[in-house]
């Protein structure tokens, strides 16, 4: 049986990566700190004796005993709310957290997957954004905390695999959604879903012009899984290029949740990308994916979850 190690294993993202890997017939071992992460994302696994976890800050010194086949570096506050009230420790896990993490596969002799961003391009000056686009990035502005650690990790990742020969993969994942979110973690999604679930206004940022793009969470995860069994190693763009303004997606929610359309504007934060929409032909011409789950059904099964938690 492979093991996989996943950090961020509690977290939105990581513990759909370690359904994903159960049910591929891998053993787990999930590593968080649970700063931004959430025990009851893994309830459901406490009694499978594939999986295990450690709760450790990824940035101290890692001991895994036994092999390990492929270490998935998913740990990081991951929304704007997260990483400005954690800034240091977003840096810290992007850059000594991506340290450790491929100390220990060059130890293992495994392979390696980064959860890299979209965030890489910044507030883009190329549209869509391909894989070779290098970014428009304010290195010091609020956002600079996620962003640089992120481009950083990319670097350290490809200098591990150009001088260790460590095979490692880097996904840049754009905006993705579903099941497992935190309700109040400050993205779009959960934030509008929530805000009318509870019948308040839907807050837009700036005139709602901007543009995002919303990829559902199992459409993500299977392309990680594709790629971290490829043998491709520059970085890949994962998420969902049908793009639409913000200002049409808090109506789609005020639609969805059956409530009247009650939006109010705020200003648009520092540094917030105008648009942003994933240039996937790479994805596709190397690892034949592309998302299927279609926007509007991905959000009813999420709004349903959302539903559930509001009531508890």
């Amino acid at each position: 049986m492979k093991v996989a190690v996943v950090t961020g294993a509690a977290g939105f993202l990581g513990s759909h990566l370690v359904d994903k890997l159960l049910a591929s017939d891998y053993r787990v071992i999930g590593i968080d700190n649970l700063i931004t992460g959430n025990l009851a994302n893994l309830e459901h696994l406490k009694h499978d004796s594939k999986f295990d976890l450690i709760i450790q800050d990824v940035t101290e010194y890692l001991n895994i005993p036994g092999k390990v086949d492929i270490v998935f570096h998913f740990a990081s506050p991951a929304s704007p709310i997260d990483y400005m009230e954690l800034p240091i420790q977003t840096l810290k896990v992007g850059s000594l957290g991506t340290y450790r993490t491929l100390g220990m596969a060059k130890g293992k002799n495994s392979a390696f997957c980064l959860a890299s961003t979209s965030e890489c391009y910044g507030d883009p000056l190329v549209h869509p954004q391909s894989e070779d686009y290098w970014g428009n990035v304010n290195p010091i502005g609020p956002r600079g905390v996620y962003d640089e650690a992120k481009r950083f990790a990319e670097a350290l990742t490809m200098a591990y695999h150009r001088v260790h020969k460590i095979p490692t993969y880097i996904v840049r994942i754009f905006n993705t959604f579903g099941p497992r979110m935190r309700l109040r973690d400050g993205r779009v999604v959960p934030a509008f879903i929530s805000q009318a679930l509870e019948g308040k206004p839907l807050t837009v940022f700036g005139n709602g012009s901007q543009t995002r793009s919303f990829c559902y969470v199992s459409d993500l995860i299977d392309g990680v899984y594709a790629l971290a069994h490829s043998d491709y190693h520059e970085p890949i763009n994962l998420g969902n290029p049908k793009e639409m303004t913000i200002l049409e997606f808090a109506k789609m929610i005020c639609k969805l949740t059956g409530v009247a359309e009650n939006i109010i504007f705020e200003p648009l934060p520092v540094d917030d990308p105008k648009q942003r929409k994933p240039d996937i032909s790479r994805a596709m011409r190397i690892l034949g994916w592309k998302p299927c789950v279609d926007l509007e059904e991905g959000l009813k099964i999420t709004i349903r979850w959302f539903k559930e938690r509001l009531k508890k």
